[in-house]
């Protein structure tokens, strides 16, 4: 017996036959509308980048231990894009002459990550990607959560299905070293420490604690603290929320769209002040489903001008298991609108002539490739989930016409052959 290769794909990598891919694009074609609705226009780049600006910016956890890397032959150290923001920070930094800011972006790339697979997490995922750029105001804060409400909303889905939690970096900083007696130096592992705060249990949390050198008089006072809501805020000083765009967002009418959330911290080290995450509240599915933030320097890896800027990579693993959890995933497309049969191999010229008059139509159209019966092909015709067939006969085809019919409701009429398009659009759209 011959040895043949795995049918399987790569671990962590998923295939999508058509039925699944056509659920896809109908969801990203939705999140496309809405997208461009708010004037974001759509962008690519490489799969391929310097493995230097993910190790510079994108953190130690994708640097060090998620990262696919190689070497190409002239000794370059590339790697595949694990996410896409430090990619258009590059673009809209080369670019910075010729644009006029701020800039809506936004794009859907596939992306890659050496993860351990599970719910929620594999090792080639696609994400939108939607990002502002060239502006400091807390508009840009507003327009992101109401950007973000609108795609889910697309979907049906109702503001009591989703949260979103806030939090701004320099506040949480502030309340750190200003409440908690944390110093700069710990600063950092103890924003690791917040990021993981409600992924462990808190004897860890508290070792670990203890190992960046906080007394347990400071991690009570930083549990009664991370656990403060916005009560926290009245703790702070007066220039820090001064100074913030996310205390701006809480005082304005936009409000009701974000929840302030001291916990909120997000892992990626490119991120200087807002940060949020959108969680599903479902129990089933009780988790973030896509978070992003602000970022002043970004640009700064590339060029000597400041542009700031914010935004979220929306991942298509939770998305759809979201979508899944409260019914709102759409139902596959049929793979054509009508068939063309002709009841002869003699007539299959005639029948790609009336095809062709359909498919200029707008109407998806396929003809047989192989000659069968009229009944099998009505059938293989029902099965792909064409609504229509249309029967192309010798004897009707000599006097110019073809005869149309309805899958769903049997109804059949002979027609001219110059009227099928409007004929056949009027059976299916009546």
């Amino acid at each position: 017996m011959p040895e043949y290769l795995p049918t399987a794909p790569y671990r962590g990598t998923r295939d999508f036959l058509p039925p699944e891919m056509s659920v896809r694009t109908q969801v990203f074609g939705q999140l496309y509308d809405v997208l461009e609705r708010y004037g974001f226009l759509r962008y690519d780049g490489p799969i391929l980048e310097s493995a230097e600006i993910y190790e510079a910016k994108s953190g130690q956890e994708i640097a060090d231990q998620q990262l696919y890397t190689l070497t190409d032959r002239g000794g370059r150290r590339l790697a595949l894009r694990p996410e896409m923001t430090p990619s258009v920070a590059r673009m809209v930094a080369g670019n910075a002459g010729s644009l006029q800011f701020p800039v809506r972006w936004y794009s859907h790339p596939n992306c890659h990550r050496y993860e351990r697979p599970q719910r929620g997490r594999v090792r080639e995922h696609w994400q939108i990607n939607a990002d502002i750029f060239g502006s400091d105001s807390a508009n840009c804060e507003i327009e992101m959560f109401e950007l973000v409400h609108d795609l889910l909303g697309a979907f049906g889905a109702g503001e009591d299905l989703f949260v979103v939690r806030a939090n701004d970096r320099n506040l949480l900083a502030s309340a750190l070293t200003d409440l908690v007696g944390v110093t700069a130096e710990q600063l950092p592992q103890v924003f690791g420490l917040v990021d993981r705060w409600e992924k462990q249990d808190r004897d860890k949390l508290a070792g670990a604690a203890e190992e960046i050198g906080l007394s347990e008089k400071q991690f009570a006072k930083l549990s009664d603290t991370l656990g403060a809501g916005t009560a926290l805020l009245d703790e702070l000083p007066e220039q820090v929320k001064a100074e913030s765009n996310l205390v701006k967002v809480l005082g304005s009418s936009a409000a009701g769209l974000v929840r302030y959330d001291p916990l909120i911290v997000r892992g990626l080290a490119y991120y200087t002040s807002t940060v949020f995450e959108v969680f599903d509240t479902s129990p089933e599915n009780n988790r973030a489903l896509f978070g992003g933030g602000r970022y002043s320097d970004l640009a700064g890896l590339f060029t000597a001008q400041q542009i700031p800027g914010i935004g979220f990579g929306m991942g298509d693993v939770t998305l759809i298991d979201f979508l899944q959890t409260h019914d709102l995933l759409p139902s596959p497309r049929s793979e054509v609108d009508v068939v063309v049969i002709p009841v002869t191999e003699e007539l299959a010229d005639a029948a790609r002539t009336v095809a062709t008059r359909l498919r200029t139509a707008g109407l998806r159209t396929s003809t047989p490739l192989e000659q069968r019966k009229l009944g099998k092909e009505l059938g293989r015709a029902d099965k792909a989930g064409a609504q229509a067939v249309v029967i192309v006969g010798q004897e009707d085809w000599d006097a110019g016409n073809v005869t149309i019919r309805s899958l769903q409701s049997r109804e059949q009429r002979t027609v001219q052959v110059g009227d099928v398009a409007t004929e056949v659009n009027g059976l299916l759209r009546p």
